[in-house]
């Protein structure tokens, strides 16, 4: 493989970031990387927060920069790691997001059903390992927590690891609000290693309850956020009818390979199957789309003879979009029924095709899971506490998952309470 300069990348978020690996230079360089430019990080939420318009390449190499630092202040704390292990860990970290698919998770069962980001990624990953010559076991086994240093695995996917201080104060900074923003200077500074376990010393305990804190809050202010969501269930309705159409032998332009995917003609089998020429093929049609090629398509779709397709793609391309009803108990048959027949009523359609504009969900949300890896507090005398028994607040409300109901339907259907 070729071997790089030092880079420098100027990130609007952490500054400088100095990139003097040659293996991570050139994982950068990757096609399957530069993809991530064209990924937004927050799929439709430029629709609500006209800033957000970051990538998950940008995310990615910013998670890279906190492991870099987290490595950094573990290794002056007497923590052994070794350079191999190093640019394993990075290399995970820089890589995490390889299976993101266009709008990030909006679209996360509409283009291929039946596999994860997460189980996208390794494979882009074992891809990558491939053409890196076996320069990538290490990052793999790390991932996949197959290490023996299980701490490495806790800095890429725990409840406190780099991608989600990332993302938290990035995602902030990007829409334009301050929820987010938190502390995550001090608490890698206050990271540290006990029987393997990623800790936080006591003096950080105050950052990282603002952290939880902040996570419960983006997530109901920017992820999912009422009209986010409204958004991004339009798009997933719009894509299954298109797809509904091609099955049914409606000629429905799309790129090349979207048109593979809208017709079915790559599914999860493909991704995992044993011959290495075919899960190569999925993931190189996989890899040649992104958001650009999903809006191009539905700006063209506006002008499809077919009304429901038209419809939508208007709805996303224009914003306007459904009217969400938000209830913190579901929603009743009769209710749901009542909206059909209004909608068949309003838009003069057939039933069958009512529920192309109807969304009926539910939103999820806590900040800490008390059956995931807790968050450990290390105290000077050496005793570790989880954070919930640590805090001198009441972090139950945030290990508490909290649901709401909704319903999404056009906008000029008068819906009575």
């Amino acid at each position: 493989m070729k071997q790089n300069k030092h880079k420098i990348v100027n990130d609007p978020v952490w500054g400088f970031i100095d990139l003097d690996s040659g293996l991570l230079f050139d994982l950068i360089e990757h096609p399957y990387f530069q993809r991530l430019r064209r990924i937004r990080q927050l799929g439709l939420t430029s629709l609500v927060y006209s800033g957000a318009n970051h990538t998950r390449f940008e995310h990615s190499i910013g998670s890279m920069y906190l492991v870099q630092s987290a490595l950094q202040v573990l290794r002056e704390k007497g923590v052994e790691i070794t350079d191999e292990e190093a640019e394993g860990v990075t290399a995970a970290i820089l890589l995490h997001d390889l299976g993101h698919g266009p709008f990030s998770h909006a679209l996360e069962e509409s283009i291929v059903r039946g596999i994860s980001h997460e189980e996208l990624s390794l494979l882009f990953m074992q891809e990558l390992n491939e053409e890196f010559d076996g320069k990538l076991d290490l990052a793999i086994r790390i991932f996949l927590d197959q290490y023996p240093k299980h701490f490495l695995h806790l800095l890429v996917s725990s409840q406190l690891d780099m991608d989600r201080l990332d993302f938290l104060k990035r995602d902030s900074f990007y829409c334009g609000v301050s929820e987010g923003v938190v502390s995550s200077d001090r608490i890698i500074k206050m990271l540290d290693v006990r029987n393997d376990q990623l800790v936080v010393e006591a003096k950080g305990i105050y950052s990282v309850e603002k952290f939880l804190i902040a996570r419960r809050m983006m997530y109901w202010q920017v992820y999912l956020h009422k009209t986010v969501v409204s958004a991004e269930r339009t798009l997933v309705n719009l894509l299954r009818r298109a797809s509904d159409l091609v099955a049914t032998g409606h000629g429905v332009s799309s790129s090349g390979a979207f048109a593979c995917f809208l017709r079915g003609e790559v599914t999860a089998d493909d991704f995992r199957s044993s011959d290495r020429e075919v899960r190569r093929e999925a993931l190189n049609q996989f890899a040649g789309i992104d958001d650009s090629d999903i809006l191009c398509t539905i700006k063209d779709w506006i002008n499809y003879p077919d009304p429901v397709l038209s419809d939508l793609s208007a709805r996303i391309i224009n914003r306007k979009l459904m009217k969400i009803k938000i209830s913190q108990h579901p929603f009743s048959e009769a209710q749901v029924q009542e909206i059909v027949w209004k909608v068949q009523e309003k838009l003069a359609i057939p039933k069958d095709e009512t529920d192309y504009f109807i969304s009926v969900g539910e939103m999820t949300n806590n900040a800490y899971q008390p059956d995931g890896e807790a968050i450990l507090i290390l105290y000077k005398n050496g005793k570790l506490k989880d954070i919930r028994d640590a805090s001198d607040i009441n972090l139950e409300v945030l290990s508490k998952t909290v649901r709401k109901h909704f319903v999404c339907y056009p906008a000029k259907i008068s819906q009575g309470n």
